[in-house]
């Protein structure tokens, strides 16, 4: 039994509570927004830009851990968000929405903070792609069973929204309760900085960083709010295209780990980039619904690349710098997630084609950037200028 207190087992069943609570509040949201709120395209901007603010102040998760270790907030964040989740349906308004929204969204975004840190402190560089993609891979087969029970509450128990939202967001906190109670404290390989500061070297990965937080919105915010306005999905229909979505993530995640570590972050990153600028344009023109999910699969599946850019982190990193970064970094994450969803709630009004184009103009700025990542990052080959791998950051500024 003990050889099951390991970091890792903690860091999979913590990976397991997440989408359980995060799962249910967003396979329902766009259906209880719209049904019981009567949100427009205005409302759902506000709500999402307002759910991004606590993830723009993951860098006071630097402070906070002058007084909790690591592990201990992770556990408190995933109580917070379990109960932001199953207070939801019980403040079916504008501000109540944007109230639990907000609570619910402050234990989600400390928890990814303080996990990204613990899991790059407690993966090594070689294993990090695999097992990174592991815990996607397990959130992803959690959430197909979440989404399949959220299907059947709504299609054969005929549970109202209300009961649904309370049961995500318990399971999530008993969850939390037993990681607390069974596994052990345990401490990274080295002492983590505990104040706010930012690297000049990183900066690429802070670019990086910014403009997966700008595609993000795209995909989070509207991609969905599309299939329930455009075509008229039910929240069942959400709920089966996000089981599918489970199906291929737990099969493909820990297989692009491995690809990440075979053909390294650069090709990696320039794949990813390049599917979505042909995924958002087809987004932009399509028609048909089937087209639509197809291209919302393959998005989805995309996110798993984004493994990438922790690892190039990862290997060009003060090992010091994991805890410190990962909050500094989620703040930069966030910091077009805020603003954006409101800007284009706007825009969607007028053009809902139009938001999906600047996405994929989007995703070519992050083709650029993805081009300058070193086929070998390391300490002092931080950026590759060029083709030739030894016009590294060594030789220009």
């Amino acid at each position: 039994m003990q050889t099951f207190k390991r970091p890792e087992i903690l860091l999979y069943v913590m990976a397991a509570a997440v989408p359980i609570a995060f799962g249910v509040w967003r396979a329902l949201l766009n259906n209880f927004s719209i049904e019981s709120a009567d949100f427009t395209g205005v409302e759902i901007g506000i709500l999402q830009s307002l759910r991004e603010v606590p993830g723009f102040l993951a860098f006071t998760v630097v402070f906070v851990l002058l007084l909790v270790r690591e592990q201990t907030l992770a556990l408190v964040a995933l109580l917070v968000m379990g109960l932001g989740t199953a207070l939801t349906g019980y403040f079916p308004t504008e501000v109540g929405l944007y109230c639990t929204t907000v609570l619910m969204s402050l234990g989600f975004h400390y928890y990814e903070t303080v996990n990204q840190s613990l899991s790059l402190q407690f993966f090594s560089k070689e294993e990090a792609p695999y097992k990174m993609g592991k815990m996607l891979a397990i959130g992803s087969g959690v959430s197909l069973v979440a989404f399949s029970l959220v299907w059947l509450f709504l299609e054969v128990l005929h549970l109202e929204m209300q009961s649904i939202y309370v049961i995500g967001g318990i399971t999530t906190m008993l969850i939390a309760i037993f990681c607390w109670l069974y596994f052990p404290r345990f401490e990274g390989h080295v002492e983590q900085h505990k104040k706010l500061k930012l690297h000049k070297r990183y900066w690429l990965y802070y670019a990086l960083t910014f403009m997966g937080g700008a595609r993000r919105q795209i995909f989070v915010v509207f991609s969905g709010f599309l299939m329930v306005e455009k075509f008229g999905f039910s929240a069942a229909d959400i709920a089966l295209m996000f089981i599918a979505n489970g199906v291929l993530n737990m099969i493909f995640a820990p297989l692009i780990g491995k690809m990440i570590k075979n053909i390294g972050e650069r090709k990696t990153l320039t794949i990813e980039y390049v599917g979505l600028i042909i995924i958002f344009s087809g987004y932009a023109i399509v028609s048909d619904p089937m087209i639509a999910v197809g291209l919302y699969i393959v998005d989805h599946i995309l996110f798993s690349m984004a493994i990438a850019q922790k690892t190039y982190f990862q290997k060009i990193a003060d090992p010091k710098d994991m805890a410190q970064t990962a909050g500094v970094a989620f703040s930069i994450n966030h910091c077009a997630a805020i603003v954006l969803p409101a800007l284009y709630g706007l825009l969607w009004m007028s053009s809902p084609a139009l938001v999906f184009f600047t996405g994929a103009a989007m995703a070519g700025v992050s083709l650029m950037l993805a081009r300058l990542v070193p086929e070998k990052p390391a300490p002092g080959v931080e950026v590759q200028w060029g083709s030739n791998p030894l016009l590294s950051s060594r030789l220009k500024p």
